[in-house]
């Protein structure tokens, strides 16, 4: 499917739209690299592997529980209150969230340019987009890189434990999403730059277009992309190119 011919188009949020999927991995290895030698000194240490492996994609309370689980730890979820200090895998999500905010403080948010020409084309071919991401922080983050307004709905990791949906790779969100736009999964995008994510996207039945920054572009085909790039930009020389060729085909 041309995504420029689709009823939607439904972006993650982290690695997608905005550099931010780095700074949730600075933020997770700052959480694990300090936390798992106190409860699992002889496992193996945290490395980028495990976030893509156990947490990229998915809600931040189950990225805590994957990762644990890979070292043979074992905690109760606690509250979703939890302080920062709590030894419960909300209490660490929130220690990991003190982490992430710091940061975008500090450093600020980095959109991708090919990702940002990608909506403005899509904005001009009036197609209708939505934010589809596991992080709590989504709405902040579009907010801060001016990007809000682009979109008619926000599905975040707000939304999803307020309504009880799955976090991917169940396709809830996804799904959530095309019923608040009103539009057939079977004619909606979705662009993902996690395994995690790819998989949520081909369970609801969409198209689905990978974004290869790091989870590898073979993880991504098998996880069930239609379509992976390495930059958003390429799926818009992709339709100049073919505009150019209806032209000189007129000529």
């Amino acid at each position: 499917m041309d995504v420029f011919e689709a009823q939607a188009v439904l972006f993650d949020l982290d690695g997608v739209l905005t550099d931010t999927a780095a700074v949730h991995r600075r933020a997770w290895s700052a959480l694990f690299t300090e936390f798992l030698p106190t409860v699992a000194p002889e496992a193996a240490p945290y490395t980028d592997a495990d976030y893509f492996a156990l947490v990229d994609g998915r809600a931040r309370a189950a990225g805590v529980r994957s990762v644990l689980a890979s070292r043979g730890v074992s905690m109760p979820d606690g509250e979703l209150d939890d302080p920062p200090g709590a030894r419960t895998v909300h209490g660490l999500g929130n220690r990991k969230n003190v982490r992430f905010t710091e940061i975008i403080a500090g450093d600020g948010v980095e959109v991708f340019d090919g990702s940002l020409r990608l909506v403005e084309a899509l904005a001009a071919a009036d197609v209708v987009m939505a934010v589809v991401s596991s992080s709590r922080n989504a709405v902040l983050v579009l907010d801060t890189v001016g990007l809000l307004d682009r979109f008619a709905v926000v599905i975040d990791g707000v939304l999803a434990h307020d309504q009880r949906l799955a976090s991917k790779p169940a396709p809830d969100m996804f799904l959530t999403a095309a019923q608040c736009l009103g539009v057939d999964p079977a004619r909606t995008v979705v662009i993902e730059d996690a395994v995690s994510g790819v998989e949520a996207g081909r369970r609801g039945g969409f198209e689905v277009i990978g974004v290869d920054r790091g989870s590898g572009t073979a993880a991504l085909w098998a996880a069930g992309a239609d379509v992976v790039v390495s930059d958003l930009s390429e799926l818009v020389e992709d339709r100049l190119g073919r505009r150019g060729s209806d032209v000189s085909g007129e000529i």
